[in-house]
């Protein structure tokens, strides 16, 4: 088998026909080639592999590290890969069936996500230090991911393009490279400005920015591996206990608890199934339950 090739061929699909996102495709690929790196020598071609050899493999990653057992998840995830790489090959007509979809799915628990408070969130960003260029843009960064619910992988990729201060407005482009526009509050807009006027220039030096907004201390695009480790150190400082996705959950809940709509708040948050929004409605049910106590008369 060629794996080299079919890999590049199945990213080339997962990408092009499927417009999945650059990660996502890694993620993929990287599962597909660790599973026929496993098969290697045991099976002779691609049409032979049963549901039984990906039940082996699972059951090797299982066993292999006593101390590192694998999460429902994470075996979830495999699967998914699987199960895309094989639709693929019956696609491309290289096998007739898709042997992943023999194997079940284990059952995921729903995990709620965290979410900090909003004073929290205020005494994170109030700890950031603006007197420095970088500490204008971890402001204007971490502002707008919270303000406006972002990823980080849109955060990182937003260009000069994708913003429109004037009118209020961020291209935001998501999953599947699809754009939404998602509005600015005055906070951030006030911040993004601070940055783009008196922070970014002060960064910008010979390296090609390539016309995006955040850069790091070298003038080039900021990374997802640099933004995660400053959203540590200051996390660090402020003795709060979050990851950078937490502050899109945050932004998701408050505004639940603040009245928005389930269906605004999936439009903002960029989610295809409303279902995957309707998880923040569980954090609500303190409120909810506070709310029945005080004010219905059997409550």
């Amino acid at each position: 088998m060629d794996v080299d090739r079919i890999l590049s061929d199945y990213a080339d699909y997962l990408r092009i026909d499927l417009r999945l996102s650059i990660n996502t495709v890694d993620a993929y690929r990287r599962g597909c080639a660790d599973f026929l790196s496993f098969l290697d020598g045991k099976c002779d071609s691609l049409s032979s592999i049963t549901a039984s050899d990906i039940t082996s493999y699972i059951t090797e990653r299982q066993t292999a590290d006593p101390d590192d057992v694998l999460s429902s998840r994470t075996v979830s995830r495999i699967l998914s890969s699987l199960r895309s790489f094989f639709n693929y090959l019956v696609i491309e007509k290289v096998r007739e069936d898709n042997p992943a979809k023999a194997v079940d799915m284990p059952k995921l628990d729903k995990k709620l996500p965290s979410v900090l408070s909003i004073e929290d969130v205020d005494k994170f960003l109030a700890l950031i230090d603006i007197e420095r260029p970088a500490g204008l843009r971890d402001r204007a960064l971490f502002e707008l991911i919270y303000s406006c619910g972002l990823r980080v992988s849109e955060a990182v990729g937003l260009s000069f393009g994708s913003i429109f201060l004037e009118e209020g407005l961020i291209r935001v482009r998501g999953k599947g490279e699809k754009d939404r526009f998602v509005p600015l509050g005055g906070e951030v807009t006030y911040w993004l400005e601070r940055y783009i006027e008196d922070g970014r220039p002060a960064m910008v030096k010979k390296a090609d920015t390539k016309g995006m907004l955040f850069l790091n201390y070298r003038g080039q695009p900021l990374t997802r591996k640099g933004m995660w480790k400053r959203f540590r150190q200051i996390a660090e400082r402020a003795g709060v206990d979050a990851k950078i996705h937490t502050l899109r959950h945050s932004f998701a809940t408050h505004l639940l608890q603040g009245g928005a709509d389930l269906r605004s708040v999936q439009e903002l948050l960029g989610h295809t199934d409303i279902s995957t929004t309707q998880i923040y409605t569980h954090l609500s049910r303190d409120d909810l339950k506070n709310s029945h106590s005080r004010y219905h008369p059997r409550g």
